[in-house]
């Protein structure tokens, strides 16, 4: 079966991409560019498409912000390597004293990296931290909220209420800390 792919407006005045192929639902969501897409099935009734569209106006907006907010953090350029190392790690060595018995005593190995899609890595067998490049450009509050995170881990490897338990005894605000992720 081929796809038919047309451009439309809703009468709320969203433009989108549709194409019609063998679904069973609507489905929306973003392309790279930030041009909205809609795949419905080949007899579904554009009006009914177009309200579909319409009724998701709010997630479109919040997508299209967060996308904008994504693409121009991803423009920046990456900052200093040996900076950005320095920091975590002085920030690492604070965190430490609160994870020193789980730790054996030991530091965990402190690395940075290019990453994309997280902002920190636990590897606990390599008793390793790896951060994101990235992070380094973060509010300083969300920096260490991303450091006491990856080392709870050391104490709970998953997000189970427990891990969560465990990053609100170091950081009781922790969730604005993570929203300042989101934010930026």
């Amino acid at each position: 079966m081929s796809q038919k792919s047309e451009l439309r407006v809703t009468p709320g005045g969203i433009a989108y991409q549709l194409t019609r192929k063998k679904v069973k639902n609507y489905n929306l969501h973003l392309d790279k560019t930030g041009v909205p897409q809609v795949s419905a099935p080949p007899r579904a009734a554009a009006a009914a498409i177009d309200q579909f569209v319409d009724d998701h106006a709010r997630w479109l907006e919040k997508a299209c912000k967060s996308a904008a907010v994504r693409a121009a953090r991803e423009a920046q350029p990456l900052p200093d390597k040996a900076q950005a190392l320095a920091a975590f790690t002085a920030m690492s060595d604070q965190v430490f004293p609160a994870f020193e018995k789980a730790l054996g005593g030991e530091k965990p190995v402190i690395k940075v990296r290019d990453m994309t899609s997280r902002w920190g890595v636990c590897h606990l067998t390599k008793k390793q931290l790896t951060f994101a490049l990235r992070l380094y450009q973060m509010p300083p509050a969300a920096q260490i909220y991303v450091v006491v995170h990856e080392y709870c881990h050391f104490l709970v490897p998953n997000h189970s209420p427990e891990f969560w338990a465990q990053v609100a005894q170091i950081l009781p605000d922790w969730k604005a800390r993570r929203d300042l992720l989101r934010e930026k």
